[in-house]
């Protein structure tokens, strides 16, 4: 009980992203339809519903926003109810004939619904009809006596014509109708009319009183109500000329009048197409119906909305128990930016970087600063160091570093003066304190993680030819000093002439526009004092070694 909450047509409810609220179904007091939205897409379930008003309840209500499925009942299928007034009338012309030729009426019904608005009726028609107020009525359930308590109480959730008679009097305490408490109490020697349940004669006391009156033909029994295939109400409707008495199976004679005046309060042909009309939904699942019924009803709900070219076009569903229905369903997904991120007028073209949160079903775009305060996600932060042995000066880095990236920093820092470079703000590199290694540290992220890799992929390339085996570095040597001579050769058919610098065999000399240039061809670096003409001769340099070698060191 404790996960059981009570709330009003009408009253919207929220649980896991799923919203829900309910309109009058008209069924019976406190039927409900239910309007379930989830992600944006509504399902209306009408359960057991009447879009036609009676003695006491309001017809079902259409909502005013249109379902994209709508979950029917399809009771009566395309059969359509009498008028309400001729079906009164046949009733109460009914039980008078029976209980003026001193016979007794038999109404099986269920304790809730039907049963009090049939006793509205008969109340009424006793009151103006003196003849027949000598005559008792009984309504025979515990259930029902419980149940009248409640429609005694509930008067303002019932149409007007109770509110106006609530004026008066409440119109549920009843002049001639009485509770029988027990079949002990029950004198059975005169005209009477007797509402018991079940209402299909299963068993119990609807079915006691019909086997010990059918043998009477002063005797009458009304079935106000849907019946199901086989069940004795049903099976009286065909004019049996006995039945089997549930005790013992002895065949008693059927000599009592038996008639079928439908007071069910389920949705015939005219109200269900009706409501469909109103309602105006894309998608229908027709359920609650015995399988014939359904497939008429279908087919008379295609030839309504789907014959014609034009129109509002509706798929219809027919699902049996258990069978699952597939609807696809496509939608805008509306994303509300708050915090810092709305103070911004957007503009056309504009590119926004924010993080999406998803939860029951709404999407939310904030900025991660703002995360801490608008939810309840930790921001949490992973600072990495990588320490990676180099062979080469950290200038020499440096150098390769540049050419690889764009928007290096460089510089002396302040507490071990000693140089770094910043690569993408992010990522830094500084030589270790032993001159045998340098320091890589940034913040954990998918760019940062890239860029990290790559620079100890480059450490770990200046490397190779210090770390070479013995045997293969011999073997290299020789090729690299060729490959030496075919880029001086190259350097000199461009700049002109190319001389050896002394004490250093990876460099070269060049004058060029009056001013001197050395070369390292094993590093890539480029020493002049003009900077164009160094970038000149750098980027030439670069051409050549990767004409010289496939893959270059820098």
């Amino acid at each position: 009980m404790e996960r059981i909450e009570s709330l009003d047509y009408h009253q919207e409810m929220t649980v896991n992203g799923i919203r829900f609220w309910a309109y009058n179904a008209g069924h019976v007091l406190g039927a409900a339809m239910f309007m379930i939205e989830i992600a944006g897409v509504r399902v209306l379930y009408t359960g057991d519903f009447s879009r036609q008003e009676d003695r006491h309840l309001k017809e079902a209500e259409i909502p005013p926003y249109k379902p994209d499925v709508l979950i029917v009942e399809s009771t009566y299928g395309v059969q359509v109810h009498e008028p309400r007034k001729i079906r009164e009338s046949r009733f109460t012309q009914k039980v008078a004939q029976a209980v003026r030729r001193g016979g007794r009426v038999l109404l099986p019904v269920f304790a809730l619904g039907r049963a009090q608005e049939l006793l509205l009726i008969l109340d009424e028609f006793w009151e103006a009809h003196p003849d027949l107020q000598e005559v008792p009525i009984y309504y025979a359930s515990m259930l029902a006596k419980r149940c009248m308590t409640v429609y005694q109480t509930y008067i303002n959730m019932m149409n007007d014509n109770v509110k106006k008679r609530y004026d008066v009097s409440n119109p549920f305490a009843f002049k001639y109708v009485s509770n029988l408490r027990g079949m002990d109490q029950f004198d059975d020697s005169q005209p009477c009319v007797i509402m018991a349940s079940p209402g299909m004669l299963q068993s119990g006391l609807s079915r006691e009183l019909f086997e010990r009156w059918c043998t009477d033909k002063r005797n009458a029994c009304i079935i106000p109500g849907y019946c199901v295939d086989g069940t004795l109400a049903k099976h009286i409707l065909t004019e049996p000329t006995s039945i089997s008495r549930a005790s013992d199976g002895k065949d008693l004679p059927l000599r009592c009048s038996v008639d079928y005046i439908t007071f069910s309060a389920h949705s015939d042909f005219l109200q269900t197409s009706q409501f469909i009309d109103q309602a105006k939904p894309t998608n229908i699942v027709l359920v609650h119906g015995e399988s014939n019924e359904m497939g008429r009803l279908r087919l008379a709900l295609e030839d309504r909305y789907n014959k014609g070219s034009e129109g509002h076009k509706i798929k219809i569903f027919t699902p049996k128990n258990t069978q699952a229905v597939q609807l696809e369903f496509h939608g805008e997904r509306i994303g509300k930016a708050i915090g810092v991120l709305p103070k911004r007028k957007p503009e056309n073209g504009m590119q926004i970087s924010s993080v999406i949160i998803r939860q029951d079903f709404n999407h939310t775009l904030v900025k991660q600063e703002d995360l801490s305060t608008y939810t309840n996600i930790k921001i949490s932060k992973i600072s990495q160091t990588l320490v990676v042995p180099i062979r080469r000066s950290f200038k020499t880095l440096t150098g390769e570093v540049i050419r690889t990236f764009g928007g290096v920093e460089t510089g002396i820092s302040k507490d071990s003066n000693r140089p770094y470079l910043t690569v993408g703000r992010g990522v830094s590199v500084e030589p270790v304190e032993d001159g045998l290694s340098v320091a890589i540290k940034w913040l954990a992220g998918y760019k940062a993680d890239m860029i990290a890799d790559s620079i100890a992929s480059l450490c770990i390339s200046l490397n190779d030819l210090v770390d070479k085996d013995p045997v293969t570095f011999e073997l290299d040597a020789d090729y690299y000093q060729r490959s030496l001579e075919v880029s001086r050769k190259m350097l000199a058919s461009r700049f002109g002439t190319v001389l050896g610098v002394e004490g250093d065999k990876n460099k070269s000399r060049l004058v060029l526009d009056l001013v001197e240039v050395i070369v390292d061809h094993h590093s890539g670096e480029v020493e002049c004092d003009d900077e164009i003409i160094r970038e000149r001769v750098r980027m030439a340099l670069r051409r050549i070694q990767a004409a010289v070698f496939p893959i270059p060191d820098y």
